[in-house]
């Protein structure tokens, strides 16, 4: 009851994100339910921080081999608000030591009954980023991926975080832009239109330029190492990479050693 109280007093939370989410339990893991664009953006987010995770994370001084079903073998990755595990899991079959954690507490009982079907060892927890941060842990990587929109204190959030990031380690953060594209592309299209994910999902407000985010890493003691756009292809029905990060875009940086 005592941690439930401090996460409704964290200054970084958005209580009514949180509630929201929770409220979806097992429909996480439902390919055709609530979460279903999110399962589509997958992939590309996994194969994204794969490639990268190998090209930076070397390996007896040479880089990983990305193609390898091993390839994040030893890494310890903490996945901040992991929902029902869909990034934590394809994370774990890699090899990483995965540390997933979420404020609400149905997506944590859905995560661990979903990875206790495949005897997956994920390190779950019910906690906030804050909480976390303040037991002074850290590890090799750091995800935020699609978190960093529905907080309510970015700043003060990623100064968190970045603490939890290891001398030499990574933080990689997947985020929506705040454009009239992202608007249309996020909010009328994909909630009102499309349907593709519930409305009320996202608040435009709340959207973070790259420049925004990146002010923020830096101001964290962090060093900027990647960013890439993120596009839907409606010809193929898949996301990948691209130069344009009008509105979906990851960004990733470092600690310095």
């Amino acid at each position: 009851m005592a941690s439930q109280e401090k996460r409704r007093r964290d200054r970084t939370l958005d209580p009514e994100a949180v509630a929201r989410f929770d409220r979806l339990g097992a429909q996480w893991w439902d390919l055709d339910g609530p979460m279903r664009a999110l399962h589509k953006f997958n992939p590309v987010r996994v194969a994204y921080l794969r490639e990268l995770l190998c090209r930076h994370f070397l390996l007896d001084g040479k880089p990983r081999d990305w193609r390898s079903p091993g390839a994040l073998q030893g890494l310890t990755i903490l996945d901040i608000g992991c929902g029902a595990g869909i990034l934590s899991e394809p994370l774990a079959w890699l090899g990483a030591r995965v540390t997933a954690i979420d404020p609400a507490r149905r997506n944590i009982e859905a995560a661990k009954d979903h990875a206790g079907k495949t005897n997956l060892a994920i390190d779950y927890r019910c906690v906030a980023a804050g909480e976390l941060a303040a037991e002074g842990v850290v590890f090799d990587v750091v995800l935020a991926m699609e978190v960093v929109e529905h907080v309510r204190n970015v700043e003060r959030f990623l100064g968190e975080v970045a603490a939890m990031v290891r001398p030499g380690g990574m933080l990689v953060a997947a985020t929506l832009n705040r454009t009239l594209k992202s608007f249309a592309f996020a909010i009328l299209g994909a909630e009102y239109v499309l349907r593709w994910v519930p409305r009320g999902t996202h608040n435009w407000t709340q959207f973070v330029a790259p420049r925004e985010l990146a002010k923020a890493l830096r101001d964290a003691g962090l060093r900027i190492k990647d960013e890439t756009g993120v596009v839907y292809d409606p010809l193929t029905g898949k996301w990948r990479l691209s130069h344009d990060m009008d509105i979906n875009y990851i960004m990733a940086a470092c600690r310095p050693l």
